[in-house]
C-alpha cells in the first residue's frame, strides 16, 4: 500500500517543492493550505493511511503552532516547516512531540525532508534497545525514538539486555547509561562485543560525566559513539541516525560483495559469514536444507544457457520469497542452500515442503517456450558436527531424493 503523506502549508511555492520530493519518494501527497482543510480531509482518514505529516509552523488559521497540535494529536509523526526560526519559534517547536523540523533557508534544506520520509519508513522494521535503571530515563528515550517509528525495546540491567539482543534478531542499536542494575556500562558493551560485531550492531553509551574520560572509555570498550546527560533532542536523533545510517552502509557495501552476481541472492562466502555469527549466540534447535534442480544440463542442453540463467533467476526470487526470514544463498551451479535457527522441526519441514510445491507447479516462460522444473532437497536437523558436518549430511540426504525419483524433500 502506498503511504500518503498529509502536507498543511500556505506557501504556494514550498508546496510545490514538497509535493514533488514526496512523490519522488513514492509517496501520495495529500495537499491542505490551512488547519481547517487539512481538519476536513483527515475527518475520513486513519492514521494507518499516512506515513507522517509536514506542517507549517505559520498558518493564516493557526499561527503558532496550532496545525503541528492537532497532526500530532491525531497520531501523525509530524514534521515541521518553518519560515522564521528564533530562538522562541524553535523552543515552542521542540517542547511539541514532533519528528523534526526544517528551516525554508534554501533548496537543499529541502532534500533533508527526503531522507526524513525515507528513514520514517525504514526505521519501522529497525530496533533499538534502551539500557537503563531509571525508569524515567528509558521512557523519555523510547518516547522519543517511537516519534522517528523505531520498535524499541527497554532493559534494566545487562542480563535482560543481553536477552533481549538474543530474542530480537532487528535490534540494531544499544543506547546503554553508564549506571545499570548488575555491572557498569563499560562492563555491558565488552561483553556484546564478544558477540557482536561493530558492523552488526552500534553502540551508544549515555553518561553524566564530562570530566574522568568515561565516554572514551567507552569507545576504547566497544561503543561507536556517546552523549552527555545533558543532550538535546536535536543531538539525540543526529546521534542515533548516524549510527543507523552507518550500519546501513556497511550492509550495502557487504551485499554488493556477498551477493551472487547472476540471481543477487546472498553468495556462499555470505552464508558461513552468516551462520558463523548465528551460532555465536548458540542456538536451540539448527536445520539446514540443500536445494538441488533437477535435470538441470537438460535444461541449458535443450533451450540455451540464456534459459538456464532465466531458469536459476526464477528459482532464486522463489528461494528469496519463501526464506526472506532465515539465511539462504546460491551456493554454486544449480544449488542452493538455507539455514534455519530455533525453528521447530515440524514447521521447517512445512516450509520446505510448500516450496517444492510451488516450484513443481511454477511456469517458467522463456522466449515465448513454457517449461518447468522441479527440485530435489537434503534437509537435516542434526547439528552435532557443525555447519559442515550439517551440509555433509543434508548433501547425502539430497543425494539420496535424487536417486529415489527426485522432486522430494528427504529429512532425517
Amino acid at each position: 500500500m502506498q503511504h500518503k503523506v498529509l502536507i498543511v502549508e500556505n506557501n504556494q511555492t514550498s508546496m510545490l517543492v514538497m509535493q514533488r520530493l514526496i512523490s519522488d519518494a513514492n509517496l501520495q501527497p495529500v495537499c491542505t493550505t490551512s488547519l481547517v482543510e487539512a481538519k476536513h480531509v483527515f475527518c475520513s482518514s486513519t492514521p494507518e493511511e499516512y506515513l507522517c505529516a509536514v506542517v507549517d509552523f505559520n498558518l493564516a488559521d493557526a499561527p503558532n503552532g496550532e496545525a503541528i497540535d492537532f497532526t500530532i494529536d491525531s497520531f501523525l509523526p509530524t514534521i515541521v516547516v518553518t519560515e522564521n526560526l528564533d530562538e522562541t519559534t524553535r523552543s515552542i517547536i521542540l517542547e511539541k512531540n514532533i519528528v523534526d523540523y526544517i528551516p525554508k533557508e534554501n533548496a537543499q534544506v529541502y532534500e533533508y525532508l527526503t531522507r526524513l520520509l525515507s528513514r520514517l519508513d525504514k526505521n519501522k522494521k529497525i530496533a533499538v534497545l534502551v539500557a537503563n535503571q531509571s525508569r524515567n530515563s528509558r521512557n523519555a528515550m523510547t518516547a522519543l525514538l517511537k516519534r522517528h517509528n523505531f520498535i524499541t525495546f527497554e532493559a534494566v540491567n545487562s542480563e535482560q539486555s543481553i536477552q533481549a539482543l538474543r530474542h530480537n534478531s532487528n535490534i540494531r542499536l544499544v543506547i546503554i547509561d553508564e549506571n545499570l542494575s548488575d555491572s557498569s556500562a563499560i562492563q555491558l558493551i565488552s561483553e556484546l562485543r564478544l558477540t557482536h560485531s561493530k558492523e552488526d550492531l552500534g553502540i551508544i553509551g549515555i553518561t553524566a560525566d564530562t570530566t574522568s574520560g568515561l565516554s572514551a572509555r567507552f569507545i576504547k570498550s566497544g561503543a561507536t559513539d556517546y552523549l552527555h546527560k545533558s543532550y538535546s533532542h536535536e543531538e539525540f536523533f543526529c546521534r542515533v541516525m548516524q549510527n543507523i545510517e552507518r550500519l546501513e552502509n556497511i550492509e550495502t557495501i557487504r551485499r554488493v560483495a556477498n551477493s551472487d552476481y547472476l540471481t543477487g541472492l546472498p553468495n556462499r562466502r555470505y552464508f558461513f559469514t552468516r551462520v558463523e555469527a548465528l551460532q555465536k549466540i548458540n542456538p536451540k534447535l539448527e536445520s539446514l536444507a540443500i536445494v538441488d534442480v533437477d535435470h538441470f544440463k537438460n535444461i541449458n542442453d535443450t533451450y540455451g544457457h540464456d534459459c538456464g540463467d532465466y531458469t536459476l533467476k526464477e528459482i532464486a526470487k522463489l528461494v528469496a520469497d519463501y526464506f526472506s526470514d532465515y539465511t539462504a544463498a546460491r551456493f554454486g551451479g544449480e544449488e542452493f542452500c538455507v539455514y534455519f535457527t530455533n525453528i521447530p522441526k515440524d514447521e521447517v519441514s512445512e516450509i520446505i515442503e510448500k516450496f517444492r510445491l510451488a516450484m513443481s507447479n511454477k511456469k517458467l516462460t522463456f522466449e515465448k517456450q513454457t517449461l518447468s522444473c522441479t527440485v530435489s532437497i537434503g534437509l537435516t536437523h542434526s547439528n552435532s558436527a557443525g555447519i559442515k558436518g550439517m551440509i555433509r549430511k543434508a548433501d547425502e540426504l539430497l543425494y539420496t531424493a535424487k536417486n529415489s525419483g527426485r522432486n522430494k524433500v528427504v529429512s532425517d
